[in-house]
């Protein structure tokens, strides 16, 4: 049985503090093979990677209150609790659109914090990627809006999201700061409702058309964890892990996939 109770995890009758990660995580924030600089807001808790210039993982919890606030402003700020030589600034960016068609794409969507008073800080550049515009106005979009509609119907959910590695894209070209930029994308959806866990997880390409079906795209939270190298609600009873990450379909429906 997992329940929450004010701000720590119950487990099999330890608990487990997780005040120091906010409310941003579901049994714990994720754990990484990467080594870098985590980050917790308000609204997020993040882990930066000075070698990529991009956040490893993002991870954030939606609610009903969290959503459908007004129309929130896209400026781009260099993250002021980052060193300058470890993430990237708006200048960076330039020309990016025109030569490589790419955005810059939130990986904690604004629209989902713009009735917080820290929406503002979705647009700090540790939570922004060279995002390819047909990725990011297609399918990785229509995710982001599905989650926010189930959201919408009285739920919260918990979501990490983050880049892959696995293959070259493209180099931002006005910018001489070594980066990598993603070939891909994984998302990870999980609610915590009447103590059980449910989730789906998701993996979307730097390729993908504009038109492509994003429910096309779950896979197990276990290939997500093998392919990122990343470990999510790592307080997750073992015997809970097969149900939860080992197979598809947790969070499908209430997704809009069937």
């Amino acid at each position: 049985m997992k329940i929450k109770i004010l701000g720590l995890v119950a487990i099999s009758g330890l608990a487990f503090s997780t005040v120091s990660q906010a409310e941003n995580c579901l049994l714990d924030c994720p754990v990484s093979t990467q080594n870098g600089k985590t980050i917790t807001r308000s609204i997020y808790t993040l882990q930066n990677n000075a070698q990529t210039k991009f956040a490893d993982w993002i991870a954030y919890h939606i609610t009903p209150d969290t959503i459908s606030g007004p129309s929130r402003s896209r400026y781009w700020k260099t993250d002021p609790d980052l060193d300058a030589a470890n993430t990237l600034e708006p200048d960076d960016y330039k020309d990016a659109y025109a030569t490589i068609h790419t955005d810059r794409g939130h990986q904690v969507p604004l629209a989902s914090f713009s009735n917080t008073d820290d929406w503002a800080m979705t647009n700090y550049l540790s939570n922004i990627t060279p995002q390819s515009s047909n990725l990011n106005q297609g399918p990785w979009a229509k995710l982001e809006n599905a989650v926010r509609s189930f959201v919408a119907t009285g739920h919260d959910v918990y979501v990490v999201t983050g880049p892959l590695y696995e293959n070259y894209f493209a180099t931002l070209p006005a910018t001489d700061k070594e980066h990598t930029i993603p070939s891909g994308y994984f998302k990870v959806v999980a609610e915590n409702r009447e103590d059980r866990v449910y989730a789906s997880a998701f993996i979307m390409y730097q390729d993908a058309e504009r038109s492509y079906n994003y429910c096309l795209s779950e896979v197990t939270v276990d290939e997500v964890e093998s392919r990122s190298g990343i470990s999510f609600m790592p307080l997750l009873p073992s015997n809970d892990n097969f149900e939860v990450k080992g197979s598809v379909g947790g969070l499908s429906s209430e997704l809009g996939c069937n």
